[in-house]
């Protein structure tokens, strides 16, 4: 199987050609590749595949092998990769994911991608449909008991589940500890993506995120966009900021006409390989 190896902000995928190649089991070659010591070593999986409603489609498997509705970082390195190997001449270019349709722009300086902006369309803050196993409106500043500790939460979706937390230090704050618990927590029912983030100022954050059925990442593209919008609506930030993550930054832009969500940042292509499956 011919593969590139990718990264968005540090957040880092195998990409197959599904225009090229065919996997049988997406599941168990996403477990195997995903192996930073047996395998190629990535966050998970994207198959980049033919679509009858956009340009292109997108299935991305975490390194666990469970499938996300969608990946940020992953789509815009998605629309490098079909861009550089001619399999488009567009420089927009729409992209079917599970979470729903995306438009994405390369943006150029002179012949050189500068970045890419990805639509990410607006965030779901009803409770039944992030999903969250709580009644009521919107899960604002809620509290929840983690280890014995007390803390509190923002739930979001971008397309995949999100819970934010609000700390002061997150470079210290016990993340690799209380991550996997919250991940799992009845509360959410088809798990959760984590985000733990400390405020700068109006316009930085700075954020850590547990990926559900990855662990700890060096970034995540939905997960900043989720960091946004419960900033916004806690009265924390303005409504474009900068995100500092482990792997780098992104610029999250949400929209006060439309809703949307806007996401900026970097699609980076690492090395290329083969490698043989059982």
């Amino acid at each position: 199987m011919r593969f590139t190896k990718m990264q968005g902000c540090g957040n880092d995928y195998v990409y197959v050609d599904g225009f090229k190649e065919k996997i049988e089991d997406p599941s168990a070659v996403a477990r195997k590749i995903s192996d930073r010591h047996f395998g190629i070593g990535s966050d998970g999986l994207v198959m980049m595949l033919p679509s009858e409603v956009c340009d292109f489609r997108m299935r991305m498997f975490n390194a666990d092998g469970s499938e996300s509705e969608m990946c940020g970082n992953a789509s815009r390195c998605v629309a490098r990769y079909v861009y550089e190997e001619g399999l488009t001449a567009r420089k927009t270019i729409t992209l079917e994911t599970l979470a729903g349709v995306k438009e994405i722009k390369l943006n150029f300086r002179g012949d050189i991608i500068e970045n890419i902006r990805v639509d990410m369309g607006e965030p779901v803050l009803i409770p039944e449909k992030i999903p969250v196993n709580l009644p009521g409106g919107q899960i604002v500043n809620y509290p929840i008991s983690i280890l014995g500790n007390k803390y509190t939460f923002t739930a979001v979706s971008m397309g995949n589940p999100h819970a934010v937390f609000f700390i002061e230090d997150v470079d210290h704050f016990p993340l690799e500890m209380l991550g996997p618990v919250i991940e799992k927590h009845i509360y959410f029912p088809n798990r959760t993506n984590v985000e733990f983030v400390e405020v700068i100022d109006k316009k930085h954050l700075k954020m850590r995120v547990w990926e559900r059925g990855a662990g700890e990442t060096l970034a995540c593209g939905t997960g900043a966009c989720a960091t946004l919008v419960a900033s916004v609506i806690n009265g924390l930030s303005d409504r474009q900021a900068n995100l500092q993550l482990k792997g780098g930054q992104l610029d999250i832009e949400w929209n006060p006409i439309n809703q949307h969500v806007y996401m900026t940042g970097d699609a980076v292509r690492v090395f290329e390989g083969e490698i043989s499956l059982p």
